[in-house]
């Protein structure tokens, strides 16, 4: 794979919007070459990963290339490592809508990949896009400027924090807790772990490619965790109060499958209560960072007001 030079960094005046539309740009454009050709008996897994990385907001891509921008290095030489936050992103959602867990006929507008190609297709498209994740990772070496010690670690930290320890721990307690009364402790696990610690591990990976210091990895690290639960307290509302034309995927399914979330705990006021303390929180943190303040505070505005 050829990574682009870098690009300059983004005008001041360009909204988050237009960059996660040019971040989707760059990440579409690299990510089929970490997917296999298709031919033979592997046309429909190949097809069924194809079919899922459509849509989405590549937000995590974002975190990774902004991080490494705000310490000092260009956001296209972070790419490879984008597109292997997408890859297992998408694999997760995947497996989150089989049956045997959500049971979700639709993700990002279209069916989701059970629906479409069946269940054994799903569990291996799902499969192969978390290992082509990792080659993806393993390209981030051939990138100019970026040192091989700093990629092994980001590597490292990318399988703690999606394993057992957490994106999958996270979802086996959320698992749990439908079949468990509301609870504050459980509930503050899940949104870690489920959802909070790939931001994190997509913003300590941007600074570690950026050879920021431990204290700066730290400070991104506080501010992603912020951002992460910030994300899954507004999916909970908006699986109470939005619409599925617009979430791209059914309203209501959490309130049927009893799960663990801040409006069940709280009520639908005391949930965005909630919203507003992490997103205060979140923006105090921002304002510490040394480069893109404004960035990362508007991203705060943009969750705690998207529709999708």
């Amino acid at each position: 794979m050829n990574v682009k030079p870098p690009d300059s960094p983004q005008p001041t005046g360009t909204s988050i919007p237009q960059l996660l539309q040019e971040t989707a740009r760059q990440i579409d454009d690299l990510l089929a070459d970490f997917l296999p050709g298709s031919a033979g008996p592997t046309v429909a897994v190949v097809a069924a990963m194809h079919h899922s990385l459509q849509g989405g907001k590549r937000l995590r891509p974002l975190v990774v290339m902004q991080a490494a921008e705000t310490f000092g290095l260009p956001a296209t030489a972070a790419l490879p490592t984008a597109c292997a936050f997408e890859l297992l992103h998408t694999a997760t959602l995947i497996h989150d809508d089989l049956p045997a867990i959500d049971d979700s006929p639709l993700r990002r507008g279209r069916p989701s990949c059970h629906t479409a190609f069946g269940q054994a297709t799903a569990v291996l498209a799902g499969d192969a896009l978390i290992i082509a994740a990792y080659s993806a990772l393993a390209r981030q070496a051939s990138v100019a400027d970026v040192q091989a010690e700093a990629v092994l670690r980001v590597i490292s930290e990318f399988a703690d924090y999606s394993g057992a320890a957490g994106l999958i721990g996270g979802e086996a307690a959320d698992i749990h807790g439908e079949s468990v009364e509301p609870d504050a402790d459980l509930l503050a696990y899940i949104h870690l772990n489920k959802t909070a610690k790939l931001f994190i591990a997509a913003a300590r990976a941007g600074a570690i490619l950026a050879e920021a210091t431990e204290e700066q990895i730290a400070l991104i690290s506080n501010y992603a965790e912020k951002m992460g639960l910030l994300f899954q307290a507004t999916d909970d509302i908006l699986y109470v109060s939005g619409q599925e034309e617009t979430l791209g995927k059914p309203v209501g399914a959490d309130q049927a499958a009893a799960k663990q979330t801040y409006p069940a705990l709280l009520g639908l006021a005391g949930a965005r209560e909630h919203v507003q303390k992490l997103a205060t929180e979140a923006k105090g943190l921002a304002a510490q960072l040394p480069r893109n303040q404004q960035f990362w505070q508007e991203l705060i505005d943009l969750i705690v007001t998207r529709q999708a």
